[in-house]
C-alpha cells in the first residue's frame, strides 16, 4: 500500500525543522500559560519560570514543572481555562471512574487542529473519501467518538454515528452500509468478532470491511491478530487522552511500526517515573506530553502514567515526526503482588492465542494470610472440556506456567465456562481488586 497523507508538508519536516518551531511554541506556551492560567501562574513562578525567554534550548523543557491528572482535578471543573467561557465552543471530559472527571475545553481553533490531527491518523492508516466508516464508540462526554467522527469528515469519509450497545444493529449495519471501517475499542471489537464468527450470514457478508481503526484502550499483539483474523480487517491503534485533546496525539500509519506523534503540536518526553530524569532516546519509561497549540485548556508536561519509548529515526512511510511504541502498560494500572510489577497486558500475552481458550479474562487481586494472591479468571472456548477433568487440569497447568514464566509471580488458574465474563462496549476492566474486603 502506498503512504498517504492528509498534511504531507508538515508530517515529513526535518527534524531541525520540527525541533525549531517545537522551541518557538515552546516558549509562546511558557508566556500564555503564566499570564493567563492562575494555576500556571504560581506553578511557574515558583519554579522561576516567568517568560518564554527562560526557555533557550529544547531541552530546557525539563525544568518546567509537571502537571498531574491530581491538578486538573483539584481545578475543577474550569479552573484550568486559559480563555473566557465565552470563546469556549465545546466540553468534554473523562468518565470519573475513579474521582472527579477530567474536563477538556477547546476553542473553535482547538476543534480545527483537532480534527487535522484525527484526519492525519486516519490517512496514515489508510482512509480515504471512498470510506464508509462506522463509530462504535460512546457519543457523549467521552473525546473518542466525536474526535474521530469531525476528523474522518474531514477527509471526506462517510461517517455512521452507531455509538455503542445495540450490536445486532451493529452487525447490520457492517452487513447492509457497506461499511469499510469501524471505530471502536480493542474489547469490543473482539466481542463483535466473536458475534460475526457466529453469525447465520456467511462472512463475505462482511467482505466489505477493511480497517479496524481502534483506540481509548490498550491493544496487544495478540488481540489484534484475533481482531483481524475473525473481522477480516488490517487494526491501526491511535493514542490521545482527553487532557491532551482527545484521539489524534499520535497514530499508526499502513507500515505500523511505532505511533506517529504530531510533533508541530505537542512535545512529547519520557522520564524515570521514580526519579523524574528525562531519559535518553529509546529508552522506555512513562510519557510526559506538553501542548503546543492549544488555547482552550493547555497543558505543561503532563504526566500520562503510560508507559513507551520513542524512536527518532524517519519511517519507512515518509514520515518524520517521533514515533512511539504501543503502550506497555499505564503506572496506574500496575498491580504490585508480593512485590512484583503485573500489567494487565502481560497477562494478556499470554492468553490471547492459546488454544481452547477465549480471549475474555478477569483478575482478581485478594489478601490471604496478609498477603496479595492474584487469580486469573480465564474463558473457554468449548464448554465440554468441564467435563474432562484430564484436559482441565492440563490446560490450567499450562496457562500457570506460562503465566509463572512471563511474571515470575504464582497465580491461581480459573478457568470458567465460555460467555460467563462481561463484555465491555466500553474501556474493558479487567481487574477486580478485593483487597480491602476481610479475608475468607
Amino acid at each position: 500500500m502506498e503512504a498517504r497523507f492528509f498534511q504531507k508538508d508538515i508530517e515529513t519536516m526535518r527534524r531541525p525543522d520540527i525541533e525549531a518551531l517545537q522551541l518557538e511554541r515552546l516558549r509562546r506556551m511558557v508566556d500564555y500559560c503564566y499570564n493567563n492560567v492562575p494555576f500556571y501562574h504560581e506553578r511557574l513562578g515558583a519554579a522561576g519560570i516567568t517568560s518564554g525567554d527562560k526557555i533557550k534550548v529544547l531541552s530546557d523543557v525539563q525544568y518546567i514543572p509537571f502537571t498531574t491528572k491530581d491538578d486538573i482535578r483539584d481545578n475543577y471543573p474550569f479552573g484550568m481555562l486559559a480563555v473566557p467561557m465565552k470563546d469556549i465552543v465545546r466540553i468534554h471530559a473523562s468518565s470519573g471512574t475513579t474521582g472527579k472527571p477530567t474536563v477538556g475545553a477547546y476553542t473553535k481553533e482547538d476543534i480545527e487542529n483537532w480534527s487535522d490531527f484525527v484526519a492525519r491518523i486516519v490517512t496514515a492508516s489508510g482512509v480515504t473519501d471512498e470510506d464508509i466508516i462506522q463509530i462504535s464508540f460512546g457519543y457523549g462526554l467521552f473525546t473518542g467518538a466525536l474526535g474521530l467522527h469531525f476528523g474522518l469528515e474531514k477527509v471526506g469519509a462517510t461517517v455512521i454515528p452507531a455509538s455503542s450497545g445495540n450490536s445486532q444493529k451493529q452487525l447490520m449495519m457492517l452487513r447492509d452500509f457497506g461499511v469499510t471501517g469501524l471505530v471502536a475499542t480493542p474489547s469490543y471489537a473482539l466481542y463483535l468478532g466473536e458475534l460475526v464468527r457466529e453469525s447465520p450470514y456467511p462472512k463475505e457478508a462482511y467482505s466489505s470491511l477493511k480497517y479496524g481503526i481502534l483506540g481509548s484502550e490498550g491493544c496487544t499483539e495478540e488481540m489484534r491478530q484475533r481482531i483481524e483474523e475473525n473481522l477480516g480487517v488490517t487494526v491501526t491503534d491511535n493514542y490521545g487522552m482527553t487532557e491532551l485533546t482527545g484521539p489524534g496525539v499520535s497514530g499508526e500509519c499502513h507500515l505500523r511500526c511505532g505511533l506517529h506523534f504530531a510533533e508541530d503540536a505537542f512535545l512529547p518526553e519520557i522520564i524515570d517515573q521514580d526519579t523524574l530524569e528525562q531519559k535518553a532516546p529509546g529508552e522506555a519509561g512513562e510519557l510526559v506530553v506538553t501542548t503546543l497549540t492549544r488555547q482552550g485548556m493547555p497543558v505543561l508536561r503532563y504526566r500520562t502514567k503510560d508507559i513507551t519509548r520513542l524512536n527518532y529515526e524517519p519511517c519507512a512511510c515518509g514520515r518524520t515526526h517521533v514515533r512511539m511504541e504501543k503502550v506497555m502498560g499505564r503506572t496506574d494500572d500496575m498491580l504490585i503482588i508480593k512485590g512484583v510489577n503485573v500489567f494487565p497486558s502481560q497477562i494478556e500475552s499470554v492468553l490471547v492465542g492459546m488454544e481452547n481458550v477465549g480471549p475474555h479474562y478477569q483478575l482478581v487481586v485478594r489478601k490471604k494470610n496478609y498477603l496479595d494472591t492474584l487469580e486469573v479468571k480465564v474463558e473457554l472456548i468449548d464448554g465440554s472440556l468441564l467435563e474432562s477433568f484430564g484436559e482441565l487440569q492440563s490446560l490450567q497447568h499450562k496457562i500457570h506456567d506460562r503465566l509463572k514464566s512471563v511474571l515470575g509471580l504464582e497465580t491461581k488458574v480459573t478457568l470458567v465456562s465460555p460467555k460467563s465474563l462481561e463484555r465491555f462496549q466500553g474501556k474493558a476492566k479487567r481487574v477486580l481488586d478485593l483487597r480491602n474486603q476481610p479475608e475468607e
